[in-house]
């Protein structure tokens, strides 16, 4: 893969293409025909997902419309309330909440949801965005099912600038006006096989959604460019191993394709010996960074392995928030690559994830050092990372997958 074909592939992609939309649906499609232009065949793999489609979401401050986004999937009705700002989730701070809509900061996880649920607030918002930054743009949330858990209050999400302004002027009362339907609909996974001497199996994931404001480049159409090269690499080298390729759907609403995958595979996954995971590679600026969910042996290996190569990379032993940790949560070694830029070069999750932040050389120069630690690992006579999962990588599955808190 070369630099021109690169950037034709961030410019035929860029477009939003939420998990279970027809936008995902169209770059699906466009990775199958990567696929087969490579000489290589490919399949969709469908699975259900939750949608919404919101027909009305309103949020009046003291009885001042504040622009927002409804939470798909987050109910319908409405609710009037006292506003409450929950900067920090203490035992005092949520014993005043009961009866009140809550504004959080960041992100409704699922202990947040439970600890609003459980002190009896009646709605909630939160925020995104930048006040440094010039647009007013504001992100399409949804509270995921695992979250809820079936037990839904109305939410909204608006812009940090408004936030701020609703702190800033000391607003009493608020009200979620909250219509939608929901609905299953169906995301879909690209799945390409590579056969090997051996039955034993590399799987390689990389995501291809994004989330409703990005046309995600960095995050991740360059981890399925990096798929993609390694696929051409290996079409004309040997390999010991067989190599499976899964671009990933509805990543980006909680790892929901590889989920999917680790679910309706599990009969196979037995014979996988390791996942390799690309999640966002190639930006101009960053580091690279190698995340073992794994023994720590890994880690040693991957370190040494990068001197040898003059390549920089810091390797470390941890739980990636990406499509490798299914596979980790079944006993399966897994290594992400990445490139993590700063917050101020590159970020995700909002309109500023273009091409614009993308290298195509690094997107080369990465791809090439993937493919080089995965050429050891495909012709090892026998696969050197133990396939079992050490005891703090299972407590830390266990808090990233809410088993613990």
């Amino acid at each position: 893969m070369n630099a021109e074909q690169i950037r034709k592939i961030f410019a035929d992609t860029a477009y939003v293409r939420t998990g279970g939309s027809d936008a995902e649906l169209k770059c699906a499609e466009y990775l199958k025909d990567c696929c087969r232009e490579l000489g290589l065949e490919a399949h969709l793999e469908p699975f259900a997902v939750d949608m919404a489609s919101i027909r009305t979401a309103v949020l009046e401050a003291d009885g001042e419309q504040i622009p927002c986004k409804g939470y798909l999937c987050a109910g319908s009705g409405t609710v009037e309330a006292p506003l409450c700002y929950l900067p920090h989730a203490d035992r005092y701070t949520l014993s005043q909440i009961r009866g009140k809509i809550v504004m959080i900061d960041g992100y409704l996880g699922y202990w947040m949801y439970k600890d609003l649920l459980d002190n009896g607030a009646v709605g909630f918002i939160t925020y995104d965005g930048n006040a440094n930054y010039a647009d007013f743009d504001i992100d399409q949330r949804e509270l995921r099912s695992y979250v809820s858990g079936g037990n839904k209050i109305p939410g909204v999400n608006i812009n940090a600038k408004h936030a701020i302004s609703l702190i800033e002027k000391g607003v009493q009362t608020v009200k979620i006006t909250l219509e939608q339907d929901e609905y299953v609909g169906l995301s879909r996974n690209v799945v390409m096989d590579m056969p090997g001497e051996i039955p034993e199996t590399i799987v390689f994931t990389a995501h291809y959604d994004s989330t409703s404001l990005s046309q995600g480049a960095y995050d991740n159409m360059s981890g399925c460019m990096g798929l993609l090269g390694i696929a051409e690499y290996f079409k004309d080298h040997p390999h010991r191993y067989s190599l499976r390729f899964v671009f990933c759907g509805s990543e980006e609403r909680g790892l929901l394709g590889s989920k999917a995958y680790v679910a309706s595979h599990e009969k196979e996954l037995g014979k996988i010996i390791l996942n390799i995971n690309l999640d966002m590679i190639g930006s101009i600026m960053g580091k690279f960074i190698v995340c073992c969910t794994s023994e720590a042996e890994l880690v040693h290996y991957v370190s040494y392995f990068a001197l040898e190569k003059g390549f920089a990379a810091y390797a470390y032993q941890d739980v990636y928030s990406s499509d490798s940790t299914p596979f980790a949560d079944k006993g399966i070694p897994a290594v992400s690559f990445a490139r993590s830029a700063p917050g101020n070069t590159a970020t995700i999750h909002n309109s500023y994830d273009t091409a614009a932040v993308m290298k195509p050389e690094h997107v080369i120069a990465d791809t090439d050092f993937i493919c080089a630690f995965t050429d050891r690992m495909a012709n090892a006579v026998r696969c050197p990372v133990k396939r079992e999962m050490p005891d703090n990588m299972k407590d830390k599955l266990d808090r990233y997958l809410l088993r613990k808190r």
